[in-house]
């Protein structure tokens, strides 16, 4: 029998302390020790998933091969331990209510009143083991979003407390992050909020095994010493989480603290090999130790919230390490994008990415961007919205179609270059209903995107409704823009680009989901290598 051990992860004092951070890092030591280790999320809010929220509200929507919309943790998940995830690793109220009344109204219940508990809890808890269930991992590190305290998180943490007294202290261990300030007044790090912290988790029956205390400042003995008696915890198991340089140092700073050695002691396991980091730890030194730097422009119109991008910047980080050069970002809003300023804005960029987005606000500048891309032969790559963008600037301005356009932003175009999906015309729901997930592209030999991936077998995962419209794809291509990237299946245009341009490549899908810290995805290493191409010029 496969007895899989659990670990969760939880939060308090404030949010944004990066539990996903702690979760990942530990999740690689494990793995780096030889375990088999997944890592969830429980998210709180009633949204079945964050596929219909603006990014304002909650950063990027990740999506995996599966076609799940989900939170950007998972990205960071994948980005650490290199091995996909799925529709079980991101789990929401929305997800678990839902469930539950389609149980109610099949009458599965044989009448009974439906209760949080036990009936939303026995789902959470369901949910929660379907990973450890598969016989896949050794370890199901599981991530509850929010903080210790918020309503919406009190039938999570009460559906950890049953597990707990279910599996026993040596199958399943609670995480406990949170934060130790420094008051500059007082001169010195305060533990209160901690004590506070542990103890509103223990009044829903739940004591942390382990403290993991994010700070400013070195936790000294004293302090340490003081939180295992206040929270109930020996000394050993208060571990420090210091402000760190890059996200990437958080599994060295966990393994110099012994968080994995901890967890390991306590779900009776032992070490199967030492942790090197040996690949991790060439990353990270080609990282902080570039050769040389360039600059690219991400025009976007969620830019006020870097997090909207957060797959994309982190593929230019694995990227730059991959081709040893500093990768700094320019922030631009395409709706600040004038005929007027768009020279000024964009001048002295070594590479150009249009990103992806939906809706018409700020459509106009990200056109005017493509255009000064295409026009001074600068590296250009657009993901999704940014490719349809290439399009359109391309229809209007070399084909001399001037009402070139989307039917997404424009219903009744005379020129949809870009139009609706036939699978999608009959879709009246939004959640849930794009073309999600991994699909097939088979890539033109003769293609920069070949060279890329030396492959001409690619799958990539795509969030649209909206896409090139092959009737005119003839005009287009002799015109001088290639598809060189063809789904065999349907016939869509996965890849445009111009064979006359230093590097110019517009996908339909989104390559920065697949990119990590072991495997930096080809199309950015590339793009990344012909800024620094336009850079030495």
């Amino acid at each position: 029998m496969h007895d899989t051990k659990y670990v969760f992860v939880t939060g308090g004092v404030t949010s944004s302390l990066g539990k996903g951070i702690i979760a990942a890092s530990l999740a690689k030591l494990l793995q780096e020790r030889g375990y088999s280790v997944t890592i969830q999320k429980l998210d709180p809010y009633i949204n079945i998933d964050p596929g219909t929220l603006n990014p304002y509200e909650h950063g990027e929507c990740y999506v995996t091969d599966d076609g799940a919309e989900t939170d950007l943790d998972l990205g960071h998940y994948e980005r650490f331990l290199n091995i996909p995830t799925s529709q079980a690793n991101n789990v929401t109220t929305g997800k678990i209510y839902q469930s539950v009344i389609n149980k109610e109204r099949k009458g599965e219940f044989l009448g009974k009143t439906v209760q949080v508990i036990p009936h939303i809890t026995d789902e959470i808890k369901r949910r929660i083991q379907i990973l450890g269930e598969t016989g896949d991992y050794d370890i199901v590190i599981t991530e509850i979003g929010g903080t210790v305290g918020d309503i919406e998180s009190l039938p999570y943490v009460e559906s950890v407390r049953q597990l707990l007294w279910e599996k026993g202290p040596e199958n399943a261990i609670v995480i406990h992050l949170t934060l130790v300030p420094y008051l500059a007044a007082a001169g010195e790090l305060k533990t209160k909020p901690t004590q506070h912290s542990v103890k509103m988790l223990m009044q829903s029956g739940v004591s942390p095994d382990i403290l993991v205390c994010r700070t400013e400042h070195e936790i000294s003995e004293d302090i340490k010493r003081k939180l295992a008696l206040f929270c109930n915890v020996k000394k050993e198991d208060v571990i420090q989480s210091i402000d760190a340089e890059t996200i990437y140092d958080v599994p060295n700073l966990m393994f110099e603290e012994g968080l994995d050695k901890v967890v390991l002691e306590k779900l009776q396991l032992c070490s199967k090999k030492q942790p090197d980091l040996l690949v991790w730890n060439d990353f990270i030194q080609k990282h902080k130790n570039p050769t040389s730097e360039v600059e690219i422009g991400l025009i976007g119109k969620y830019v006020e919230l870097h997090d909207s991008y957060k797959s994309i910047t982190e593929a230019f980080i694995h990227a730059g390490s991959s081709n040893e050069t500093k990768v700094t970002v320019r922030w631009i809003h395409s709706e600040n994008l004038t005929p007027k300023n768009v020279e000024k804005k964009l001048e002295g960029l070594n590479g150009i990415l249009v990103a992806p987005g939906f809706g018409d606000r700020g459509i106009e500048g990200k056109i005017k961007a493509v255009k000064y891309a295409r026009e001074n032969n600068i590296p250009f790559l657009g993901i999704c919205l940014g490719m349809q963008m290439a399009v359109i600037e391309f229809s209007r301005n070399v084909l001399g179609m001037s009402d070139a356009f989307s039917t997404e932003m424009k219903k009744n175009c005379k020129n949809p270059v870009i139009n609706l999906m036939e699978s999608q015309k009959d879709v009246t729901e939004k959640g849930g209903t794009m073309r999600l997930g991994a699909w097939d592209c088979k890539v033109a030999k003769n293609s920069k995107t070949y060279d890329a991936y030396q492959s001409e077998q690619i799958s990539e995962r795509h969030r649209h409704r909206y896409e090139f419209n092959n009737e005119y794809l003839e005009a287009i291509e002799n015109a001088g823009m290639k598809a060189t990237g063809i789904n065999p299946k349907t016939g869509l245009v996965e890849v445009v680009e111009f064979a006359n341009h230093p590097w110019f490549v517009g996908v339909q899908y989104h390559p920065e989901y697949k990119s990590t810290v072991l495997n930096p995805h080809p199309l950015f290493v590339d793009f990344i290598k012909a800024a620094l191409k336009q850079f030495k010029k």
